[in-house]
């Protein structure tokens, strides 16, 4: 999978951008507009912790396991308007430093690996777009891409109780995909071939699931579904208001991207995500239908 270095990379790299342009605990993944998108970012966004908070059952008191939490948006809905306690895993510092010094316990730790003996079980447990980085393409070309959800969903198993439920959203490949071998970010600007090449860049050591179905499969028997569906589109507007937030004039921002200029002249693998950042390959790739995005919502058995 994708691993610390990959991840920090990503993540690391944008976080003072990301706060400065979303706020301290902003929301850096897809929004629930369902298909109303006259409400604003924050509004979808909230709806969509609403939602996930609703669907695990997550009350006053509930224990609750925030896997991938970013900037732990999610953990604060569900500590100050649930009143619950939360225990947050990224693998990126930046987010770890981020959420601590905002107050959330945050923990740069593998979410793959934890175990009962580590914080002990949980009622729920969410990973919003975590599952997106858990198969890198090597895994995938030796077959192993199911081997490694499954081992995570083996993992959930042990750490929640019979009924205990678990959230993800994640993206997905769609119909429209095409044959890694074709991925070429010095193909034509525009064509798949170079948007989906610009998404490795985006996120090394990450490779998608192959449609919600792969996921379901391999979380049976051990999981039931309780519930599915795409946000696709609600991501399409989710990334439109990111881009208008990023361009947004902030003094002590545009500082920092001009901070920056050093680097995309020395590093060519920075000036890949300047790319990533300008052209959004991912808000392409849903547009192309290239890629998906679900919300599922598992309970244990």
């Amino acid at each position: 999978m994708a691993d610390k270095k990959d991840l920090d990379f990503t993540y690391t790299t944008i976080d003072k951008i990301f706060r400065l342009s979303m706020g301290e605990m902003g929301d850096y993944s897809g929004a629930k507009y369902d298909g109303d998108f006259s409400m604003t970012l924050e509004e979808a966004q909230r709806r969509k912790h609403e939602f996930i908070a609703d669907s695990l059952h997550i009350k006053e008191g509930s224990k609750v396991l925030d896997m991938a939490c970013g900037w732990a948006p999610f953990t604060r809905y569900i500590v100050e308007e649930r009143g619950a306690s939360s225990i947050g895993l990224t693998l990126s510092q930046g987010q770890a430093d981020a959420c601590q010094k905002n107050g959330f316990n945050v923990i740069v730790k593998d979410c793959r690996y934890v175990k009962p003996e580590d914080f002990g079980v949980f009622d729920a447990i969410v990973c919003i777009g975590g599952l997106e980085h858990f198969c890198s393409v090597e895994e995938w070309q030796e077959g192993k891409q199911e081997e490694v959800y499954r081992n995570f969903f083996n993992t959930l198993y042990d750490l929640l109780p019979v009924g205990g439920r678990f959230y993800m959203q994640t993206m997905t490949f769609s119909k429209n995909m095409i044959p890694f071998e074709e991925l070429d970010v010095n193909a034509e600007k525009g064509s798949a071939a170079y948007i989906m090449a610009l998404m490795i860049k985006q996120f090394p050591g990450s490779w998608l699931p192959y449609g919600p179905e792969m996921v379901i499969r391999n979380a049976e028997p051990h999981f039931k579904l309780i519930s599915k569906s795409s946000g696709r589109l609600d991501y399409i507007e989710t990334i439109a208001q990111w881009r208008k937030k990023f361009r947004k004039f902030n003094l002590k921002k545009y500082l920092l991207y001009l901070s920056l200029i050093p680097r995309y002249i020395t590093d060519k693998e920075f000036r890949h995500m300047v790319a990533v950042f300008r052209i959004s390959p991912n808000r392409v790739c849903f547009e192309k239908e290239i890629m998906d995005h679900y919300r599922l919502v598992f309970e244990k058995q």
